[in-house]
């Protein structure tokens, strides 16, 4: 297996971990009871996907790290996560739209990963659809429900909307490693992604009467190549700070 082979299933696992984290950090503080249980069960799916990813990555690398160590004993730059799942989770508008927007570019990157020429990639890829199909279903109600709702929720959705659109043009945005596991067939070109995603958006969108911002607005970037926000430091010492403190620490 190949080194870029092991760089990009270790920058899928990257993607959900991080975002797994924030949704966590809801726990016992959602809106709703039903809610709060819903989001944390999200989360779980995430972190279920990122062991299969981190573990597929380290069979590739074949250096004796397991999943755990992957996840836990690499400092920010050598995460390589979108900048958007490292976001605070601010009000609860935030963090739904963050996870719509997420959700909608998961589930047709999945999609197109379940062809992959990898076969351990595409069925990894089928099974976490499965899971993510039901995520971008539940967010995209609930923008809907929200934005379509009080004159106070469609103004806390628009501006939640409206703050965290830079983030979103880094997923279509390939680097160099992209453009090669492409080229192998292992994984799509991240453009070929954003017409179905700009569909997706549209429709979800104009039923949630939420205004779309400008489609050649500032993006910001970075994530790819280990360039993070100030947030993922803090995100890193919380989630590894077992294992950093008392190393092979087991339960």
């Amino acid at each position: 297996m190949s080194n870029d082979t092991f760089q990009y299933v270790t920058r899928l696992a990257d993607n959900v971990l991080i975002l797994s984290q924030r949704l966590t950090q809801w726990c016992g503080k959602g809106p709703a009871l039903e809610e709060d249980m819903a989001l944390t069960n999200v989360a779980l799916d995430l972190i279920g996907q990122a062991r299969l990813w981190y573990a597929y990555a380290a069979e590739i690398e074949g250096k004796g790290r397991s999943e755990d160590d992957l996840a836990y004993l690499r400092d920010a730059q050598d995460f390589h996560n979108l900048l958007l799942v490292e976001q605070p989770n601010g009000n609860y508008a935030d963090t739904l739209m963050r996870q719509f927007l997420f959700d909608t570019w998961h589930y047709f990157l999945l999609k197109s990963l379940c062809t992959s020429s990898d076969a351990r990639i595409a069925e990894i890829a089928e099974k976490s659809l499965k899971e993510v199909s039901y995520h971008l279903r539940r967010s995209g109600d609930l923008v809907v429900r929200l934005g379509d709702g009080t004159e106070l929720s469609h103004q806390k959705m628009q501006t939640a909307l409206d703050e965290i659109w830079r983030f979103t043009g880094e997923m279509f945005q390939a680097d160099a490693l992209e453009t090669r596991i492409a080229e192998q067939g292992i994984g799509p070109l991240p453009a070929r992604l954003k017409s179905a995603w700009d569909a997706h958006l549209a429709e979800v969108l104009s039923e949630a009467t939420l205004r779309l911002p400008a489609p050649d607005a500032w993006m910001q970037q970075g994530g790819k190549q280990g360039v993070h926000t100030e947030h993922m430091g803090y995100i890193l010492a919380e989630m590894q700070f077992l294992q950093r403190a008392y190393p092979g620490a087991q339960w």
